[in-house]
């Protein structure tokens, strides 16, 4: 049962899931009520988005401050240490209101009963677009082309009212909605998981194998030389957001050959906007030149959680199916992201019980990193929260991949409902430049030796509405397809 304080935090997503019910069962003929489900979930998903006010939020280094020091595309990456993340540009004196709508590209994918796609939806928010905008949606291939995706760039958001200038896809001139799409921070993670599984496959990877990195040259990030199995890498890269074992697996993509290959199949795969370019083959660093969209980026989780059947279709015709990765490679992604230890944005049981951040998906916290006073320690970073009460009263499943820098914040992940609670099952992913910089106004101080609050707490509520949406969207009747 959903406590008190979690249905006032939802409010204003309940009441607009009432009017989406019964809006849709007034209707009567499948084609209808599929269009309709579509149509009024990515309604209620703008609603929510703007009832957020992202705007309302404080800028710790406002354009004044950092023009000079901001310009071009500089190297981006998760701080890993409570140290970092909590002084890091923490100058109160310079902070101010934030000058212009922020940047926000939200999807969500509804599955059936069967894990396949059943209602979608993305929407973006801009200095363009502050009301929100619904992206149109092709449901035979879960893609759009009526977007022209803008490489991110921090100066030219700051000081050119949100417009990116470089193109992330050619031929998209003419699209009608002009978007410059956040940097993904370490939810690009998930982009070189795939490309590690997709080898092993191939049989040109034995994630049981050890592999040496050994750096040609440094990088403060990606650290020292090191040997390690690399099914070791890959769970660490995931769950724990290790950037030393990420640069050890690009670097290893890059001994193969393979980054040209991986990202010309993110295209044949119809996820054009998933890539990862430029990055440094001599030691694995420099990830500025990853572009995500919401929509791919739950198309590539819908392929990696699995169903029966066709997936989608793309553009040339190409049926995609689960079988563009093995089983064994699904198993292990979603076990890696079953055991996300940084659920703190969308979800956010590691601060379970304070006041702030509200709590957002109640998702029930992965064991592997409870301590036995019920607190969470994640690698170095160390809560303070017992997620036990959390815990006892979860209703889903979050298996997901956040990410943060100073102008990113970052989430995507598969939710499913626990025994009793219905059978809500969808992908959620969120990237916006909301990141470390950008704070609420009451935020409290962060805790002496705690890992610290990284993101505003409207991303949490934002989690709490969109839960809520799909919650009364189970409501709704549907005509249930058989797999094919």
């Amino acid at each position: 049962m959903r406590s008190f304080r979690r249905r006032l935090l939802a409010a204003t997503a309940l009441t607009a899931t009432a009017a989406l019910v019964s809006s849709v069962t007034a209707v009567t003929t499948a084609g209808a009520v599929a269009q309709d489900v579509n149509t009024l979930l990515a309604e209620q998903l703008r609603q929510a988005v703007v009832a957020q006010d992202f705007r309302d939020v404080l800028d710790l280094t406002p354009p004044e401050r950092v023009a000079a020091s901001k310009a071009g595309a500089p190297e981006k990456y998760d701080p890993l240490s409570a140290a970092e993340a909590g002084t890091a540009r923490l100058d109160a004196a310079a902070a101010r209101p934030l000058h212009q709508t922020p940047n926000l590209d939200i999807a969500v994918i509804e599955l059936d009963r069967f894990g396949r796609p059943s209602a979608m939806a993305d929407v973006l928010l801009s200095p363009q677009y502050p009301n929100g905008v619904v992206v149109p949606l092709d449901r035979r291939e879960l893609s759009t082309d009526k977007v022209r995706y803008r490489w991110w760039d921090d100066t030219e958001w700051d000081v050119n009212g949100g417009r990116g200038t470089r193109d992330v896809l050619a031929g998209r001139e003419g699209a009608p909605i002009d978007f410059s799409s956040p940097y993904p921070a370490s939810v690009l993670k998930l982009m070189v998981g795939f490309g590690v599984l997709r080898l092993a496959d191939q049989g040109r990877v034995d994630l049981n194998a050890v592999y040496d990195y050994v750096p040609v040259t440094p990088h403060p990030v990606c650290g020292a030389a090191s040997s390690k199995v690399i099914r070791q890498h890959f769970d660490e890269m995931i769950t724990k957001s290790q950037n030393e074992s990420t640069c050890a697996l690009i670097k290893m993509i890059h001994d193969l050959g393979a980054w040209d290959e991986i990202n010309r199949t993110f295209v044949e795969l119809g996820m054009p906007t998933l890539m990862v370019t430029g990055t440094n083959p001599e030691n694995g660093g420099r990830w500025i030149g990853s572009n995500m969209s919401s929509i791919d980026t739950a198309k590539l989780l819908l392929l990696v959680n699995g169903a029966t059947g066709t997936l989608w279709t793309t553009d040339a015709g190409k049926v995609v199916t689960r079988d563009e990765l093995s089983l064994a490679s699904r198993v292990q992604f979603l076990k890696s992201l079953a055991g996300q230890g940084h659920n703190e944005m969308l979800s956010t049981t590691n601060h379970c019980g304070r006041a702030y951040p509200v709590q957002g998906i109640a998702q029930r916290t992965p064991p592997r990193w409870v301590q036995p006073d019920g607190t969470m320690k994640v690698g170095d970073a160390v809560y303070d929260s017992d997620v036990r009460p959390c815990d006892a009263v979860a209703e889903v499943t979050f298996g997901h991949k956040t990410g943060w820098v100073d102008t990113t914040g970052s989430d995507a992940g598969i939710v499913k409902a626990l025994p009793g609670n219905g059978r809500r099952h969808y992908i959620v992913v969120v990237f916006s430049n909301l990141g470390t910089d950008y704070v609420d106004t009451y935020r409290p101080a962060n805790r002496p030796g705690v890992f610290p609050v990284l993101y505003t707490e409207k991303y949490a509520k934002l989690g709490a509405a969109v839960d809520d949406i799909m919650t009364a969207l189970q409501t709704v009747p549907r005509i249930v397809a058989r797999p094919a």
